[in-house]
């Protein structure tokens, strides 16, 4: 950032409002001891601006005599570099001699005028035709991009997208109406739409309003999309409606109950063949009934036998009924 540069963009005068803006944010990037040289994207992000609408007022600032952009390629390696940009206030500045254009009507600018317009800058009228050894201009000067007088494939043309030439949206050719006419026409066939027809009763030479042109067709079309039902189940769906509603129905909206209903129908038989049979029961447990047999099945078998599993009332049944011995009740650990 340098105030000089900042101080000198502040008194321009003439502009319009985004132009300054560019003019100060490149003013802003300007280092006194390796000049100006930002990227176009970080220029037209810091303006919030398009690049195209950015190149506009670079070259309006670069008509005025306020700028001048010099191209710049890697020596090595011959990839575009950013682009240097020329402040008016820097010394040996030599504005560009602008050849008139009929579409933007810039034009060579009378060097008193720039020089008004580019106060504070060290513009030399005198200095037309002298060349600058710093930055080229003058008479015989080459080109300060160092780029070949003959095209070349290595430098392409400007990446840069031309504002007059961007694309547009175009208007829809056909209106919105008749295109969803011709979906809908493209989805319901005149046969399924005819037997459709049938099962209410309807009269395809007297149809009344409701049943007329694409919506419809439309409507049906949306119970196919939106409650699944294929079209062999919309007709006997409604040929099963007539049964409740003896005159034909006023459209197909008041169709959407018995759509679906249609619809739940089949989800919950999709539901119930998918659901898996119970499993058998496991058998109930028998309780026990005889508990002196039930301990003295433990006490002779060779099970662990918690110490204190056998109480002595349970001990002396055991051996009043003669189902085990006092040796075996010793030997398991019961007293």
């Amino acid at each position: 950032m340098s105030h000089e540069a900042t101080n000198w963009a502040i008194k321009q005068r003439g502009l319009k409002p985004t132009t300054k803006i560019v003019l100060w944010h490149l003013c802003d990037r300007f280092n006194p001891d390796y000049g100006c040289f930002p990227s176009q994207d970080r220029l037209a992000h810091d303006c919030e601006i398009s690049r195209s609408t950015l190149n506009e007022h670079l070259g309006q600032l670069e008509a005025v005599g306020l700028l001048r952009r010099v191209p710049r390629l890697d020596p090595v390696t011959k990839r575009q570099l950013p682009t240097r940009y020329i402040l008016g206030f820097e010394p040996g500045f030599t504005p560009v001699a602008v050849v008139p254009c009929p579409e933007t009507g810039h034009g060579e600018c009378p060097h008193a005028e720039i020089a008004d317009m580019a106060e504070g800058s060290h513009v030399d009228v005198g200095s037309e035709g002298l060349p600058c050894p710093d930055f080229g201009h003058g008479i015989d000067a080459g080109a300060v991009s160092d780029f070949p007088a003959e095209p070349c494939p290595e430098n392409a043309q400007s990446r840069v997208r031309i504002s007059d030439t961007n694309p547009v949206r175009e208007p829809l050719s056909k209106p919105v109406k008749e295109e969803e006419g011709a979906r809908a026409r493209a989805a319901i066939s005149d046969q399924v739409f005819g037997e459709l027809l049938d099962a209410l009763g309807l009269d395809p030479d007297a149809l009344p309003g409701w049943w007329q042109g694409w919506p419809p067709r439309l409507h049906v079309q949306r119970w196919c999309d939106e409650l699944g039902l294929t079209e062999a189940e919309i007709v006997p769906a409604a040929e099963a409606s007539r049964q409740e509603h003896p005159e034909p129905p006023d459209g197909p909206k008041a169709l959407d109950r018995a759509m679906q209903r249609a619809a739940q129908h089949k989800a919950e038989d999709a539901t119930r063949k998918r659901r898996k049979p119970k499993a058998a029961p496991a058998p109930a447990t028998k309780p026990i009934t005889d508990l002196p047999a039930f301990y003295a099945d433990l006490v002779n078998s060779d099970r662990y036998l918690p110490v204190s599993a056998i109480s002595n009332t349970m001990r002396d049944a055991m051996l009043a009924r003669g189902l085990v011995t006092a040796e075996r009740l010793r030997e398991r650990g019961v007293r």
